[in-house]
């Protein structure tokens, strides 16, 4: 039996344990504990996790792999993607050296599971859809101060990130029974307008998407569902409550 699991956003701070998302009040107090202890509970050594990025706040890879690390203690084969705050994501050739055995890092790659084919990209913010009236604002102390980029830098850079959702959406096995992919941006809406990403992701015959980035939710509010035969999945950490939700399981 085969199954897959998802939780994105983790914010490890092991090694920067000023950047606690504890910041946030009572809800991310012992989140990382929580994390370990329903991952542990859920998930077998045989099973799959999908990390969507956001994975560690560590601004260097030497720092990052006290967090890697301690995934890598936890059951399971790990598949990542890189979020938005994984500044400390380096080069390929270097993080393959220093990478726990466990852990598959993606980027304009694929990686194949079984019966199952997996690819994505971290996407990016865009003028498509808006998701401010979900949230309960709070200011993030741990975000970097920097200058906001303007709308048509914005743009540049999410129709870069569509161009590499393609060129690793047309990697993946066509032999595989289940297509699945993992942005850590939203690729729709949350009430399933069509959108460019959605268009993409329809015409590689994808399964399930998988994404996190959204904090703070009014989860009382109706989010995203099915629709072009693509399952949209928000997996963030404090979504789900800090457990790993099931996306699949082979018979």
């Amino acid at each position: 039996m085969s199954r897959i699991w998802v939780i994105a956003d983790l914010h490890l701070s092991h090694s920067v344990p000023s950047k606690n998302m504890a910041f946030f009040g009572k809800l991310w107090e012992g989140y990382m504990e929580k994390i370990e202890q329903s991952w542990r509970f859920l998930i077998h050594p045989d099973d799959l996790l999908l990390i969507p990025g956001d994975i560690s706040w560590a601004m260097h890879l030497e720092e990052a792999l006290v967090d890697l690390e301690w995934i890598d203690t936890l059951p399971g084969t790990k598949v990542m993607i890189k979020g938005n705050h994984d500044y400390w994501w380096s080069s390929m050739n270097k993080m393959a050296k220093i990478l726990p055995p466990s852990i598959h890092l993606l980027y304009h790659t694929v990686f194949n599971w079984n019966e199952v084919t997996i690819g994505g990209t971290r996407l990016w913010e865009t003028s498509e859809y808006t998701f401010e009236e979900y949230i309960h604002f709070q200011k993030n102390p741990c975000e970097r101060v920097k200058e906001e980029k303007k709308v048509e830098e914005q743009e540049k850079i999410f129709v870069r990130e569509l161009e590499r959702l393609k060129i690793c959406l047309t990697q993946l096995n066509p032999q595989a029974k289940v297509r699945i992919a993992m942005t850590h941006y939203p690729p729709i809406s949350a009430m399933l307008l069509p959108s460019r990403a959605s268009e993409i992701l329809e015409a590689f015959k994808i399964n399930i998407c998988v994404f996190g980035h959204l904090h703070s939710l009014k989860k009382e509010a109706p989010m995203f569902g099915e629709v072009g035969g693509v399952s949209y999945k928000l997996t963030s950490s404090d979504y789900l409550d800090f457990t790993p939700i099931k996306i699949y399981e082979s018979v």
